[in-house]
């Protein structure tokens, strides 16, 4: 399992490392539908690709 930093996650989502943070977990509670699914490690903010990828396809399914 391959587990991504927040420059990794925004690179394969062409976004920046801020729009990442914006679509964690942690911002629920500003009301985001699909809040991109992350890990805490040490304090610091994780990815798993699988997750990523399955968030994607989640959001492509609702879309379409």
């Amino acid at each position: 399992m391959e587990i991504l930093t927040a420059d990794e996650v925004g690179a394969m989502l062409k976004l920046s490392k801020r729009s990442v943070y914006q679509l964690t977990c942690a911002r629920v509670r500003q009301g985001q539908k699909h809040p991109l699914p992350l890990l805490r490690i040490n304090g610091n903010l994780r990815f798993r690709k699988p997750d990523v990828e399955q968030w994607l396809q989640q959001l492509a399914e609702e879309t379409a």
